[in-house]
């Protein structure tokens, strides 16, 4: 299933439809201030299973971040921070950065057995946000990678849709997407270390 959502004002009938589908156990493709993002309700081990299973990689291996609604969604599962990172994450945030975070008891134990961080992004797309908000927690979340190696990843959502319709529940079509991931950081240690070079640079929030 497609469905046209605008990010300027997202319809709340076609949101409440999305977290139908995402509380069933549905997996969704969605978009992000970066690249299109396949999700699922963090809190069904069934669904998480099956993105595991799609992707080909296995729940405690996973590299999966959170898709927050906002700072405060945030500190629900992470161990707590400082002021000067606190500053800064309300300086970048919404924004195209994932930040790596010691993991606290509530992050599923179906992703944790092994991992003791969990990423954490807050991306600035209104569908994003209103899913999660909608839903009550984070989205888990990994983006779309294309088997193109020139187009690492895909844009246009009725494309998606196309290669994706029998394996999601919903595609969501929010416009074009970009090409280019989020920018990634370390944050376990209380320094700023950037691990993947992407859309964000955090050096403007330092």
């Amino acid at each position: 299933m497609l469905i046209k959502i605008y990010p300027e004002n997202p319809n709340e009938r076609a949101i409440e439809q999305v977290v139908e589908v995402l509380k069933k156990g549905g997996l969704i493709i969605y978009p992000t201030d970066t690249i299109y993002g396949l999700g699922c309700d963090i809190t069904n081990p069934k669904a998480i299973e099956k993105i595991c299973r799609l992707r080909g990689i296995k729940p405690e291996k996973a590299n999966f971040s959170f898709i927050c609604h906002d700072l405060k969604h945030i500190s629900d599962y992470i161990k707590p921070i400082d002021n000067t990172t606190f500053r800064v994450l309300k300086k970048a945030l919404p924004g195209p950065f994932t930040f790596i975070f010691n993991a606290n008891n509530n992050v599923p134990k179906l992703l944790s057995s092994n991992k003791k961080t969990v990423g954490i992004r807050v991306p600035d797309n209104n569908i994003a946000r209103c899913i999660v908000k909608e839903l009550g927690n984070p989205i888990l979340s990994t983006s779309i990678k294309d088997d193109d190696d020139v187009i690492e990843y895909s844009t246009d959502p009725e494309l998606i849709h196309e290669k994706y319709e029998d394996l999601v529940d919903l595609v969501i079509d929010g416009g074009y997407g970009d090409n280019e991931a989020s920018t990634v950081i370390d944050c376990t240690t209380g320094e700023f270390e950037v691990i993947r070079e992407g859309k964000g640079n955090i050096e403007e929030y330092l």
